[in-house]
């Protein structure tokens, strides 16, 4: 996961925070009690957290589908 080091608006280190806020979610915590304990208490910090995707499992197909049709090309040139 590519978290953003800090938050984009007011600046504050978040990167060293996402895992462990991963981790108690994991847990079955709720994220806003995570939040809480983890001190991450300005809205804007929040946001970072709660709006972060796993973009890579976006690209992923996107690559499979790539390879597959590198592969029917050098099939076909054969």
């Amino acid at each position: 996961m590519l978290v953003p080091v800090r938050c984009f608006t007011c600046g504050k280190l978040i990167a060293n925070i996402y895992n462990e806020y991963l981790t108690q979610l994991k847990q079955g915590e709720e994220p806003n009690k995570v939040m809480d304990s983890l001190k991450i208490t300005r809205y804007c910090c929040r946001r970072m957290f709660v709006s972060s995707v796993e973009t890579i499992y976006q690209v992923i197909p996107y690559y499979e589908a790539l390879r597959k049709r590198r592969a029917e090309i050098q099939s076909e040139m054969e």
